[in-house]
């Protein structure tokens, strides 16, 4: 599972083997959260959070927002298209 970017403490992944839409994994402290990209423009929105606080969701909302183009590039990279 390729770790395509850090927040901190926390790694944004990609999985080779996901579906579409283009989405990322956001994992560390032992929680995790989805976060379709909407690429190429985004925002970023949650989909799934498994153990995050909300001020943490909205932090990283804004973090990948401010790296999206690089997300739907890695994300173009592994699966080929949105």
């Amino acid at each position: 599972m390729p770790t395509v970017h850090r927040l901190g403490g926390l790694r944004v992944v990609i999985y080779p083997n996901d579906h579409q839409p283009a989405h990322v994994h956001v994992i560390g402290g032992g929680s995790e959260a989805i976060f379709a990209l909407h690429c190429p423009h985004g925002p970023p929105q949650l989909r799934l959070n498994y153990g995050f606080e909300y001020r943490d969701v909205n932090r990283i909302s804004d973090a990948l927002a401010h790296v999206l183009p690089s997300l739907c590039a890695e994300w173009r990279n592994i699966h080929g298209s949105y």
